[in-house]
């Protein structure tokens, strides 16, 4: 005679919150969720996925400096000399990784020139403020401009090179190392 064998209060509870998740995402339905084949997944690394896009439908779209409290507004660059410069660029990058917000591709560019670019660019821009301790937000500086030629010649592999060249038929620029080496905090692994 076959036993039949009877769910843990774990595994009700687990079905439970994937009812809760897939209801709460049903105004949100669309084919990106038909693409993620989840019947595939453990009902709790299911619950995992359901719940992050879940947080990624509900996060209010914000200016990123207005992710702080009290926002962050660091001075005009122009107002800045170099060595404050320096000083306040090193708070800003590590209260944005407070935030996770990390900052790739940035060797390229002097203290200023990356100042700049987090003072013009990225402080201001609308992005989705999801807080979830296991997302981070990348934010490529090699293509800031649109123009891949920083990327080609600082950052890309030489695999990424070719197939670039093949894609777009046009001539690389010469590889260089980018000149000026920061270790900035990264995503952990």
């Amino acid at each position: 005679m076959a036993r039949s064998r009877h769910p843990t209060p774990e595994e009700v509870s687990q079905l439970l919150r994937n009812a809760e998740l897939r209801d709460e995402l049903e105004p949100f339905y669309d084919e990106s969720i038909s693409l993620v084949n989840v019947r595939d997944l453990p009902v709790a690394v299911e619950n995992e996925f359901l719940a992050s896009m879940l947080a990624w439908e509900m996060a209010p779209v914000l200016p990123i400096y207005r992710w702080f409290d009290p926002e962050l507004r660091p001075p005009r660059p122009e107002t800045l000399n170099d060595h404050d410069l320096h000083e306040i660029l090193w708070d800003v990058i590590y209260k944005l990784y407070e935030k996770r917000i990390v900052l790739d591709f940035t060797d390229h560019l002097s203290d200023r020139e990356l100042y700049c670019l987090i003072y013009r660019d990225i402080l201001p821009a609308r992005e989705k403020k999801i807080d979830n301790r296991k997302t981070y937000l990348h934010w490529d500086c090699a293509q800031a401009g649109g123009d891949p030629e920083v990327w080609l010649r600082y950052y890309a592999s030489e695999e990424e090179r070719r197939a670039w060249a093949e894609t777009y038929r046009q001539p690389l620029p010469p590889q260089g190392m980018p000149p000026h080496k920061r270790r900035l905090p990264t995503e952990p692994e």
